[in-house]
C-alpha cells in the first residue's frame, strides 16, 4: 500500500501521540518527545509530521475547547486511528524481526572504533 510507510520521525511522533491521548497537540508531542529522547525540536517539524500522518490516515486531528492560557484561542488535538495503531504494530514487528535476525557474531567489535 502506498504512501503508508513510517519514518523513523513519523513513527516517534506517532508513538507520542498514542501516548499523550487525549492531550495530543503540537506542543505536548514535541516536550514528550524532548523529554524522552533528548533531541531538540521545532513546533513546525512535529506539526510537518503531523499533517503527513493525517494524510495518511493515522491520526484525526479536532478542535478542542477554548483556553485561558491560549486567550481563549483552541487548540488542534490529534488521536491515533485505528490504521495508525496498525502501522505502529506492523513497524515494531517489522523491527523486532529484524532484530533477532542478527547473529551473535556480529557483536564483536574488537578493533572497531
Amino acid at each position: 500500500m502506498k504512501g503508508t510507510h513510517l519514518g523513523e520521525f513519523e513513527e516517534l511522533v506517532l508513538l507520542t501521540t498514542a501516548v499523550v491521548d487525549g492531550n495530543a497537540y503540537t506542543v505536548s508531542i514535541v516536550a514528550e518527545i524532548e523529554k524522552n529522547t533528548g533531541r531538540k525540536l521545532t513546533l513546525s517539524t512535529v506539526h510537518t509530521a503531523l499533517v503527513r500522518l493525517e494524510k495518511k490516515g493515522f491520526v484525526h486531528s479536532y478542535m478542542g475547547g477554548t483556553t485561558k492560557e491560549r486567550g481563549g484561542r483552541r487548540r488542534r488535538l490529534y488521536k491515533i486511528t485505528a490504521p495508525g495503531y496498525s502501522a505502529l504494530n506492523k513497524a515494531r514487528e517489522t523491527r523486532t524481526k529484524m532484530w533477532e535476525m542478527i547473529p551473535e557474531l556480529s557483536f564483536d567489535f574488537k578493533g572497531l572504533t
